[in-house]
């Protein structure tokens, strides 16, 4: 009886394994349910909750337990059998999906914690099987409960992040004291941040690249944008050799930036372009706008900040505090920094430069794609001129820029060229890469599932990008049928050939047909976004 114990307990363990990393995965892509995006997810994919091997577990123990008299280890046998069939079928649809994701779990102290903790809560009920094996109705009842705990397992993982929470919150406070001290400690240190709807990483990096000619700058690796990810830079990469931190501040609620300036306390700031990014979790644009303003509006009187005067959210919004304003643009004349005769290619952007005061001309030239590019030097240069860098230096390290990964990014793959700019788009970013793609030579192709958290206006703002491809593009890729009607009801509207628009359920699948496209001309294909496996079809 007791090996049967065992292959039940070790079905149970190895299903657990896999139902448990699944959504572990999702709460954690889903930032550990930050403003209820975990609870969406579950409520937006009922049918893989309702697990039906699970169902047919449930129905079979329970059947068996009021039809049979349990007391035969034969019926134990059948329970075993039945459950080991239909976990396999579980273990294997876990497996073909996992094959799928595009970003793995991460295995942080975080989900280690979370994992011990789920342990234990499935551990009380098993330990109870074992001390009360010899009853076998305790024995039924108590393998019913673990199934509907397997069950149940998006719940227990959530549960367990609960329990976690004192925990965590302890963690937290001491590495941010930590910090708080760092930081504190570094009198002479320059602090940036940079926020904004659009263009955070590509403005870091930008400014980054610029300050470095001169200084030794330190800019948030990746988009780690929260408090956990300055907390990180600042505790393992700031040293004392570092003469500016660059810190990008990311937000999906008013009063997530306020609480990353009483982190950093910054003296600068740039803000980039404010639209409708995170709409849905803010709720009005007016929340956004005040949200990003929560940056410029914390730096102290002796600072400054650098805005965008092409930006009428950011012209019409009235300060709240006394900090110095540099303006950047490039259709407003009466800016302190400003692009002129700017020209676009397949082999970068070549641009003037007027800085107010200064009547000369300055050329700059840069490999990077798109006008929102040039405001992002333009902000760099802003910096740049304030902290004593010359003009010949800013005309070098403009030239050196590096391309942000997955920002419009330009590379050859096979025998066509990608146009990279999967990372997070927005109406405005879509908008410059279709009109980037628009100035590439031979063949154009969109490779795109459309773009996410924007609210009620969602699918207004994906048919309108439908209609902005169908001016631009020759093939139209639409990766997930559902996710993407707004952008062929675009597509469509503007007479797009029905034929030359694809639909694949997974990106990887355009690659092979993007190949197939060869012939005299090049081909251009611009990836636009790249959903999260939280999306996935």
């Amino acid at each position: 009886m007791l090996y049967l114990y065992l292959i039940l307990i070790l079905s149970f363990i190895f299903c657990l394994r896999f139902k448990s990393k699944r959504y572990l995965h999702m709460l954690q892509q889903n930032l550990y349910n930050e403003n209820n995006r975990y609870f969406k997810w579950l409520s937006n994919n009922l049918g893989e909750f309702l697990d039906i091997d699970l169902i047919g577990i449930l129905i079979s123990i329970v059947g068996i337990f009021v039809i049979f008299d349990i007391k035969s280890l034969t019926i134990l046998a059948i329970v075993a059998i039945i459950f080991i069939y239909f976990l396999l079928g579980i273990m294997w649809r876990k497996r073909l999906r996992a094959a799928k994701d595009k970003k793995p779990l991460v295995i942080t102290a975080r989900v280690k914690r979370l994992i011990v903790t789920m342990s234990i809560l499935y551990l009380i009920p098993i330990v109870l099987l074992f001390v009360n094996y010899a009853d076998m109705k305790w024995v039924f009842s108590f393998v019913l409960v673990i199934t509907i705990m397997v069950y149940l397992n998006p719940f227990i993982v959530f549960l367990a992040r609960v329990i976690n929470t004192p925990i965590e919150k302890s963690v937290f406070h001491y590495y941010r004291s930590k910090a708080k001290n760092k930081l504190k400690s570094m009198t002479n240190l320059k602090v940036i941040g940079i926020t904004g709807s659009y263009g955070k990483t590509s403005s870091k990096n930008i400014l980054s690249d610029i300050l470095n000619i001169k200084y030794d700058a330190l800019p948030t690796p990746r988009n780690l944008n929260t408090p956990n990810g300055l907390m990180i830079t600042i505790n393992n990469h700031l040293d004392k050799f570092n003469d500016i931190f660059i810190a990008e501040m990311g937000a999906y609620v008013r009063g997530e930036i306020k609480e990353l300036c009483d982190l950093v306390h910054p003296k600068y700031g740039i803000l980039t372009r404010i639209g409708t990014a995170h709409l849905e979790s803010f709720g009005s644009e007016e929340n956004i706008i005040k949200g990003k303003f929560e940056l410029i509006e914390s730096l102290p009187s002796d600072g400054f900040a650098v805005l965008n005067k092409d930006d009428p959210k950011q012209v019409n919004y009235k300060l709240k505090n006394k900090v110095r304003t540099i303006w950047i643009g490039i259709d407003e004349e009466d800016v302190d920094v400003r692009a002129v005769d700017i020209k676009c290619s397949n082999k970068g952007t070549n641009f003037n430069v007027l800085f107010k005061g200064d009547k000369k001309k300055y050329n700059f030239q840069t490999k990077l794609l798109g006008n929102h590019n040039v405001y992002n030097i333009l902000a760099g240069l802003a910096f740049g001129y304030e902290f004593g860098i010359s003009i010949e230096e800013l005309q070098q390290a403009v030239k050196t820029v590096r391309a942000v990964e997955h920002r419009l990014e330009l590379k050859k793959l096979g025998n066509f060229y990608q146009i990279d700019d999967a990372y997070n788009s927005n109406p405005v970013g879509a908008e410059n890469a279709v009109k980037v793609l628009g100035m590439m030579p031979g063949i154009k192709v969109v490779v795109t599932p459309g773009m996410i958290e924007l609210g009620e206006k969602e699918d207004e703002y994906n048919k309108i990008f439908g209609e902005q491809i169908a001016e631009v593009a020759d093939y139209a890729v639409l990766i997930g049928e559902a996710k993407t009607k707004p952008i062929k009801e675009g597509l469509m509207k503007k007479g797009f050939d029905k034929e030359k628009i694809i639909v694949f359920n997974d990106v990887r699948d355009a690659y092979p047909f993007i190949g197939s496209l060869t012939g005299k001309k090049d081909v251009y294909a611009l990836f636009e976004n790249d959903l999260p496996d939280t999306y996935n079809e």
